[in-house]
């Protein structure tokens, strides 16, 4: 970390979920995508199976997609 943000008393924190609880806030953004508030869908990009979760990792590393949903197989 450089010296200078050091001196700001810079705090560098990361987070799963953003500043999301889980147990409080996931209940709502589900009862938000049921009732149609919340277009999910939009943000999917990519379908690929696991057997080609490769692909899920090229896409990301050329910026080709947003979310990309790994589905196993039956």
């Amino acid at each position: 970390m450089p010296s200078s943000l050091i001196q700001l008393n810079f705090l560098n924190e990361g987070t799963f979920f953003g500043n999301y609880k889980p147990k409080t806030d996931i209940p709502g953004v589900v009862e938000k995508y049921m009732n149609k508030e919340l277009e999910l869908e939009k943000f999917i990009t990519h379908t690929v199976p696991f057997s080609e979760i490769n692909k899920a990792f090229v896409y990301m590393l050329k910026g080709e997609s947003i979310r990309c949903i790994i589905t196993m197989g039956a």
